[in-house]
């Protein structure tokens, strides 16, 4: 993906930096290149922004007064933020760098850069973020359809997920096969799922999403 192949509309790129010489840079590139860019000269001050429905990806320099790069990072994923982070580093801040990407980081990038490699680290991140968001998004979507399944649909799709046939789903609850083809239909139905592939990777993703 190259910068021609620009972000969604709603994606911000989100610039932290004490350096306003950098930070000037920064969005000159950026926002030359169509992208939609937010500045912050300290981590306290993207903090004091911060909301959960932010979108887009985040340039964060390691080293900063005050709040640093690093703390700002570990805030951010206490307070569950799903923006991909790449860092900004000096050289002497190469191995901290490595161990916020062992924490979550997608990458770092050490000065001096080139726009090239910014705008393609920029790029992956972006992209990874609205995958990130779409299944986010269809695993919430899932939820909500799970909620207006029956008892007894429930049941029938329980079963379904766990690779059971109709006559087996019929005996394990007791009803006629035809019955139980009436309530698969409903499942799919209500479901809103084309195959029944379609409809397991969605539960089964769904259920990994909430954590059970």
């Amino acid at each position: 993906m190259s910068e021609q192949q620009s972000a969604a509309p709603d994606q911000y790129i989100h610039i932290v930096d004490d350096d306003e010489a950098l930070r000037d840079s920064l969005v000159w590139l950026l926002e030359s290149s169509g992208h939609r860019v937010r500045s912050y000269e300290s981590a306290e001050a993207f903090l004091a922004d911060f909301n959960l429905a932010m979108t887009g990806c985040l340039v964060l320099d390691v080293r900063m007064p005050g709040m640093s790069g690093l703390e700002l990072f570990e805030e951010l994923r206490r307070r569950h933020c799903s923006l991909p982070v790449i860092f900004i580093t000096g050289h002497g801040d190469v191995p901290m760098a490595v161990s916020a990407v062992k924490k979550g980081a997608v990458d770092f990038i050490e000065k001096p850069f080139s726009e090239r490699d910014m705008l393609d680290l920029i790029a992956e991140c972006l992209a990874a973020e609205q995958a990130s968001r779409g299944r986010r998004q269809l695993e919430a979507e899932t939820v909500r359809r799970l909620t207006q399944l029956t008892q007894r649909e429930r049941e029938v799709l329980d079963l379904i997920i766990a690779g059971k046939l109709n006559k087996q789903i019929a005996d394990v609850l007791g009803i006629s096969i035809k019955t139980v083809e009436v309530h698969r239909a409903r499942v799919m139905e209500k479901m809103e799922a084309n195959s029944l592939a379609e409809l397991v990777q969605n539960v089964l993703a769904a259920d990994v999403g909430q954590g059970r």
